[in-house]
């Protein structure tokens, strides 16, 4: 620990140096745009593809872009670093496969992105996937034998965490409460799937659409989890009325970071994973990646987690080093290769006076977190 911090220091001066080039040089500097045929003779780079043109994405595809080039700016003293140049889009499931195209021709050596289903849906048909190419999210057929891996922040993965969580605690009934929503369907599917998988009995599944009524029946019963598939707000209206002797549990959709702890006092008591970019931002292996340069909210944050963990995995891919023996600790949590599906487990936490506190000391070791050059 008293070496890594030194470290902190010397990279934080680096990333301040690297940023400056990036305003001198042009080959260095990631482009908002796709270099049009002819205007530069292809070089090798990194290519990112993002929907950063679009009026629903723009503002998450910002977040990728700035957590990647974060990570980027790390690496750029190194010899033989390629440049990062960023192709954007309007609409990923119309335009991604032109992009990726025009990555290819411009002489991309690893491509990453798409950022959305649908875009990344696309991609998927694609026959000719030359280079180590990363989506940011994940389809439901995955083509294999081919150089596409997915990585992502599937919210599913989590509720089949926070099931995992409450068997491994000893208990074996569950009463599930959801929302309309479709992502709350789908984390309540989840949910039920693995609890079920794992030999839980799923004692009540009850659909929340403001009837505080439903919530009658619930007692204070042995051996019992409770699971909610909601976000935040609607949490908090759904906490009050559950006995507080009953463990319950939840994805990160009900944490708006520690900054907002009248929020995290409605929800007192409930367990859920989260990210260690979030969970332990005063980590020094968190640390040595610069914040966001303007505030974030929690989902955008986890979105600039997302980019600096996918540059990271590229480089990876680059180098020939990804299998399935790896086990990363990244900045959004310990990441593992099953077949070409990085998989991402997030660290347990509760919430307790208005504040997350990891669990039992279920830390995530992130000491893989630091670049190899930065390691002690």
């Amino acid at each position: 620990m008293q070496r890594v911090l030194p470290l902190y220091f010397k990279w934080l001066s680096i990333w301040l140096s690297a940023l400056l080039a990036l305003y001198v040089s042009g080959f260095a500097c990631a482009t908002a745009e796709p270099l049009a045929p002819g205007n530069e003779k292809p070089a090798p780079h990194i290519a990112l593809l993002l929907p950063l043109k679009s009026a629903i994405f723009k503002s998450a595809a910002e977040a990728v872009q700035q957590g990647f080039q974060a990570a980027a700016d790390l690496e750029m003293q190194l010899p033989g670093s390629l440049p990062v140049r960023v192709y954007s889009c309007f609409d990923e499931s119309k335009d991604i496969v032109a992009l990726y195209r025009q990555a290819i021709a411009n002489g991309a050596r690893a491509v990453v992105g798409p950022l959305t289903r649908s875009g990344v849906s696309t991609l998927a048909a694609e026959p000719n996937i030359p280079v180590p190419t990363l989506t940011l999210n994940a389809v439901e057929d995955k083509p294999a034998g081919r150089q596409l891996y997915f990585f992502g922040m599937a919210a599913e993965a989590e509720a089949r965490q926070a099931a995992q969580l409450a068997k491994q605690q000893g208990l074996h009934q569950a009463i599930v409460i959801t929302t309309r929503a479709q992502l709350d369907k789908r984390l309540q599917f989840a949910f039920e799937d693995e609890w079920r998988g794992a030999g839980g009995a799923l004692l009540n599944e009850i659909e929340f659409n403001g009837d505080l009524a439903a919530f009658e029946d619930i007692t204070d019963l042995p051996d019992t989890a409770v699971f909610i598939a909601a976000d935040a707000e609607k949490a908090r209206l759904i906490r009050p009325y559950l006995p507080n002797k009953l463990p319950i549990y939840a994805t990160s959709q009900i944490f708006v970071g520690n900054d907002d702890t009248l929020t995290n006092y409605d929800l007192n008591g409930i367990r859920f994973v989260d990210m260690p970019w979030l969970l332990q931002a005063d980590h020094p292996a968190v640390m040595i990646y610069p914040r966001p340069p303007q505030p974030l909210s929690a989902d955008h944050e986890r979105l600039y987690a997302l980019g600096i963990d996918a540059f990271r995995l590229v480089q990876l891919l680059l180098a020939n080093k990804a299998d399935n023996a790896l086990a990363l600790d990244g900045v959004s949590g310990q990441i593992k290769l099953y077949g070409q599906i990085f998989q991402r487990a997030a660290i347990p936490a509760v919430l307790v006076q208005g504040h997350a506190q990891i669990r039992n000391g279920q830390a995530a070791p992130l000491q893989q977190a630091l670049p190899d050059h930065a390691k002690p």
